[in-house]
């Protein structure tokens, strides 16, 4: 029988290859998709958060953990659709016109899925028009933009008034984040909330969609 133990430290350790591969005998032992990931691997994420928090982890350590999740949730994605299980809530992501990065981005990503949440990833360097029609086709509830550079910080002030103008400001919280944005600043924008890390941008998440 698969070692529900090992899949949880496999990917706090960032272990990928040994977490797929329990995922694998999970799957092929009929173990419940969302038991699984409920069970087993979203506190391991809630782990490796702490661990971040404590200063225990750095943004290596939460790379290989995000991957080594990433891998197990592929593996699943089709069997939770397939059975119609609910999702915390579905988010479109990107790094804001101008700006290509995306570790930090990225990190956000695989925490996010490390809570359930069904996650859009648009990429880097995203106009407000992509982000636009990403929302539209996916009847996302939450939008998340992150910037790295103090100079691109300003396309997300214009995102969210493309949002206005496309007539899909209300139906969406925004949250942002990256090295150089503040609370605020995303009071200025009129962003619905700031996440200062890859781990509290989860529990912000949780909190939006609790005011969806």
């Amino acid at each position: 029988m698969a070692d529900l133990k090992q899949l949880h430290d496999a990917i706090v350790n960032g272990n990928s290859k040994k977490a797929v591969a329990i995922t694998q005998q999970a799957i092929a032992e009929q173990m419940d998709p969302g038991e699984l990931i409920s069970s087993t691997m979203i506190p391991a994420m809630a782990e490796v958060g702490r661990l971040f928090e404590c200063e225990e982890y750095f943004v290596p350590e939460l790379l290989l953990s995000g991957r080594a999740m990433k891998g197990a949730l592929d593996l699943l994605r089709p069997l939770l659709s397939a059975s119609g299980a609910q999702s915390a809530g579905r988010v479109v992501i990107g790094t804001v016109k101008g700006d290509l990065h995306d570790i930090g981005k990225n990190l956000v990503v695989s925490m996010l899925e490390g809570g359930g949440f069904e996650v859009i990833d648009v990429g880097a360097d995203v106009p407000p028009e992509k982000f636009i029609a990403a929302l539209k086709d996916t009847s996302a509830s939450i939008l998340a933009l992150s910037a790295l550079l103090t100079v691109t910080m300003p396309s997300m002030k214009t995102t969210i008034e493309a949002l206005k103008a496309a007539g899909i400001r209300e139906k969406v919280k925004v949250m942002i984040g990256g090295a150089p944005v503040t609370q605020e600043f995303a009071n200025e924008i009129g962003a619905d909330g700031y996440s200062e890390n890859a781990n509290s941008a989860v529990a912000l998440a949780r909190r939006l969609m609790a005011s969806v």
